[in-house]
Formats: structure tokens, C-alpha cells, sequence
């Protein structure tokens, strides 16, 4: 009978390799758009910040303007490239852990390519001036009815290869992934239904659903799904366990229980009682930042220099710190002594800054870099240009987040200034912009390599398995013809 099971066990086993080739087809439509879409994000970034140097660029061209170009830029690096980066790691991280094949990959692929139709009709739409003007759900109504399609369908099977896994035990990163799947779809449901369906809410109430769901989505889904990626890296590039999975559900709880009431600010004009709960629970969240750097810590003990031995390690590990930095950044930004200076300032844009590109988007670049080679068995065409990918993006990075939360403190003081007028604070301001206009053009740059660097790959893997079966079935043809 003992024999029988393992045999049958054995039997039912499937290997690493057959895991991730079921992965190949979504990881790479998900993969790949992200890419295109991140350049996309980062020329439109571009364009946004150049307009505060030269107000004149473009201004001929209403498509073009800084009211279109910047919610473009932000929309599609959430849901361009954010969003589907974060899917496909996920997806990739759920069947490995399950070891188990992916459910139905050329149906996720299609929710990937309706997911990429209607965001490319959804900044067709802002560009083209019909906006809603609600911060980070700007897409209009006809695009977010295929981008939730799209992400119903990911999701779902998503869910169904996590319910067929063959490992039913489950690590810290399979619970935060599995609520990331559960918390996007009805976040968004509920902020568009509230905001933008044929009777939505009216009043103060809109502010406040809006400001809900940017602090969701910037602090618990990346939240969630970055920090799964990144504890289940470093268990991989140290090659042992996560330190302690009761710290880990602490840091779980403490993002679905503070962070989901953080967002709104103290100078909100609400009922004060909103502001006092929503300051109070962001300041708790640095409970989730002690938990993580004592998770992190414990994985590494003195060996933390080991996670950078590789390059996609070096991502890894940069989007740790960022996102240390990043929450407490958010938790001082809260505080009311401080709030009173930052606020309405360009402190709170770098630290989004930091959270969704130098935290979330290097942790899943680091993802990437690892996942692909993985999945099509082909190494990178230049190793070389993902060191400079690194360096690019950190540098860029730093040159945006530094200069606009220290130009943002200052702009603070000297708002409070009743001797400085706005536009004296504006110039002021302008000195730290340039800078990070400079940090924009790096991060473009690295992010045109990443880009380059998935289309040779996509090319050498044409070449490996597609060329010579097409080559066999020519060289089959020609001798049928020749007896004809």
C-alpha cells in the first residue's frame, strides 16, 4: 500500500521546468506590456516635469498639456506597468510555491491583452481631455469596464492554480498575495461605483472615497504584493527561511488593519474625526516597518550583503531599503507638527515616488531579471545592461526623492513665510525640480534597457525554437513538391 502511494505520488510530481514553461505565455504578455507601457510612463513623466522649466513646451498641443500629461504618466505606471508586473510575478510565485502548473495560461493571456485595451483606450481618453479628475482614477468609465474584465479573468485563475497546488502548507508570501488578488478588484469596484456610476455620490463624501482608495492601493496592494515578492527572494538568495512567520503575520496584519485607513490628510475639509483616525492609523504603520526590518534582518543575520551577489538581488535589496524609507516617510508625513509643513507639498510626491517606483518597481525589476531567464531558458542577451538597468534606476531614484522632499520641507517654511509670495516660492522651488527632472531622464534611460533587453530575448527564443521547426517544415515541403 506504502509502495502504491509513491509511487503514485512520484507519478503526480511535477518539475520546476514544466512549472514554468505553463507560466511562459501570460508571464511574458504581462512582462512585456509592462515594459512597453514603463517607457510609455517615463516619457510622459518626462514631459510633465520639463513643463515646470519651460511652460511653453508643447503648449500648442491640448493633448500635451501638464493637466493631461501628468495623470497619463501616473496611470500608466500604476496600471501599465505596476499593476501587470506585480500579476505576473504573483502568478509565477503562486505556482511555484504550489507546485503546480498555471490554469489555463492563454486565458490569462487574453486578460492581460483585454487589461492592456482598455488602459490604452482608457489614456486615450485622459489625453484627449476626458479625464474624471479623481487622482490616480482618472481612466474614464469605458476603460475601466475591460480593465476590471481584464484583471477578473488574471485574478480568477489565478485563484485556480493557488487551488490546485500540490503543496497545501503555505508561506507568508501566499498570504499576501492571496488577499492582493481578493483587495484590487474591490477597491476599485467600490471607488468607481461611488465616484463615476450614473449616480454617484455627492459632496464632501467624494474626497474622502477618493482619498480611500489612493492610500489602498499605494499602501496595502503594493504593500502586499511587493513585500510577498521580497520575503520570498530573500529566502531564495539566502537559501533558508524566513526568520519568523508570526512576525510576518504581524506585518500582514498591521497593513490590512492600519494602512487601509491611512491616506487622508490632516488639513482635509472633512469632519475632523476622518483626518484624527486616518493620522493615528498611518502612524501605526510603523509597527509593519519595525516587523519587516526585523524579518529581514533575521533572514540575513550578517550574511545580508549575500542578496546583492546577484543582479537581481541588487533590486531586491534596494526596494527593501526604499520601502523602509518610504513608510516612514508616509508615518512623519502624518505626524501633525510635521504635517503642517509638508503637506500640499513635494514631499508627499516623493515619497509616492519612492513607494510605487523605488520600492515596488525595483522589487518586481529584481522579480523580473530572475523570472524570465527561468521560464524561456534562455539567459539575458547582455548581463551587462541589467548592472546599468540598477544603476540607472537608483541613481534616478535618489535625484527625484531626495530634491523634492527637501524642496518640499522648504517650500513648506516658506509658505508659512507671510514675507514670501507664491511665485517667490515657486522659483524657489524650481532649483530641486531640475534635479529631479535629471533623476526622470535616468530612470528612462534604464528603463529603455529593460525593454531592449526582453525583445532580444524574445528574439533569441524565436531563434531557438521557432526557426528550426520552421526550416524542418520547409525542408519537408520541398521534396513533396519536387516529386509532384
Amino acid at each position: 500500500m506504502n509502495a502504491t502511494s509513491t509511487t503514485s505520488s512520484a507519478s503526480e510530481s511535477i518539475s520546476i521546468g514544466e512549472i514554468d514553461a505553463s507560466c511562459r505565455v501570460p508571464l511574458f504578455t504581462l512582462f512585456v506590456s509592462a515594459a512597453v507601457w514603463l517607457v510609455v510612463a517615463s516619457v510622459f513623466g518626462l514631459l510633465a516635469s520639463l513643463k515646470f522649466h519651460s511652460p511653453n513646451f508643447l503648449s500648442d498641443c491640448a493633448c500635451l498639456t501638464y493637466g493631461r500629461v501628468h495623470p497619463a504618466a501616473t496611470n500608466v505606471l500604476i496600471y501599465g506597468f505596476a499593476m501587470q508586473a506585480g500579476l505576473g510575478v504573483a502568478l509565477w510565485i503562486i505556482a511555484r510555491l504550489g507546485e503546480t502548473r498555471v490554469a489555463q495560461p492563454w486565458l490569462i493571456a487574453a486578460g492581460a491583452k483585454l487589461w492592456n485595451f482598455g488602459l490604452l483606450i482608457g489614456i486615450i481618453g485622459i489625453l484627449a481631455g476626458d479625464s474624471t479628475g479623481f487622482e490616480n482614477l482618472e481612466i474614464p468609465r469605458y476603460g475601466v469596464v475591460f480593465l476590471f474584465l481584464g484583471y477578473l479573468l488574471i485574478a480568477f485563475l489565478s485563484l485556480v492554480t493557488f487551488h490546485n497546488r500540490k503543496e497545501r502548507a503555505l508561506g507568508p508570501s501566499q498570504w499576501f498575495l492571496l488577499a492582493a488578488l481578493f483587495w484590487f478588484p474591490w477597491i476599485y469596484f467600490t471607488a468607481n461605483y461611488l465616484l463615476l456610476s450614473h449616480t454617484p455620490i455627492r459632496g464632501v463624501t467624494q474626497p474622502i472615497v477618493a482619498w480611500w482608495y489612493s492610500g489602498n492601493l499605494n499602501l496595502v496592494w503594493f504593500g502586499l504584493v511587493g513585500l510577498a515578492v521580497i520575503f520570498y527572494f530573500i529566502q531564495k538568495l539566502m537559501n533558508r527561511p524566513l526568520y519568523s512567520r508570526h512576525i510576518a503575520l504581524l506585518t500582514f496584519w498591521t497593513i490590512i488593519l492600519f494602512a487601509s485607513w491611512s491616506g487622508i490628510p490632516g488639513s482635509a475639509p472633512v469632519p475632523a474625526w476622518i483626518p484624527s483616525i486616518s493620522t493615528v492609523a498611518t502612524i501605526l504603520t510603523v509597527v509593519t516597518v519595525l516587523s519587516v526590518m526585523v524579518n529581514v534582518r533575521g533572514t540575513c543575520a550578517r550574511g545580508c550583503s549575500q542578496t546583492e551577489s546577484s543582479a537581481s538581488g541588487k533590486f531586491i535589496a534596494f526596494g527593501t531599503m526604499a520601502f523602509v524609507v518610504a513608510w516612514l516617510m508616509n508615518v512623519l508625513g502624518a505626524v501633525p507638527g510635521v504635517s503642517s509643513v509638508t503637506n500640499l507639498t513635494w514631499y508627499g510626491v516623493g515619497q509616492w515616488q519612492l513607494n510605487v517606483f523605488g520600492f515596488f518597481g525595483m522589487a518586481m525589476f529584481g522579480a523580473i531579471y530572475h523570472i524570465v531567464p527561468q521560464v524561456t531558458g534562455i539567459e539575458w542577451p547582455s548581463t551587462k545592461s541589467v548592472r546599468i538597468h540598477y544603476w540607472l534606476a537608483a541613481v534616478g531614484i535618489i535625484l527625484i526623492v531626495l530634491p523634492l522632499a527637501i524642496g518640499g520641507i522648504i517650500q513648506g517654511f516658506n509658505w508659512a513665510n507671510p514675507k514670501m509670495s507664491n511665485v517667490d516660492v515657486a522659483k524657489n522651488a524650481l532649483h530641486f525640480l531640475r534635479a529631479s527632472t535629471t533623476g526622470e531622464l535616468f530612470i528612462m534611460v534604464g528603463n529603455l534597457m529593460l525593454l531592449g533587453n526582453l525583445i532580444g530575448l524574445a528574439v533569441r527564443y524565436c531563434k531557438v525554437h521557432f526557426v528550426p521547426v520552421c526550416k524542418e517544415a520547409i525542408a519537408e515541403v520541398k521534396p513533396a513538391e519536387a516529386k509532384i
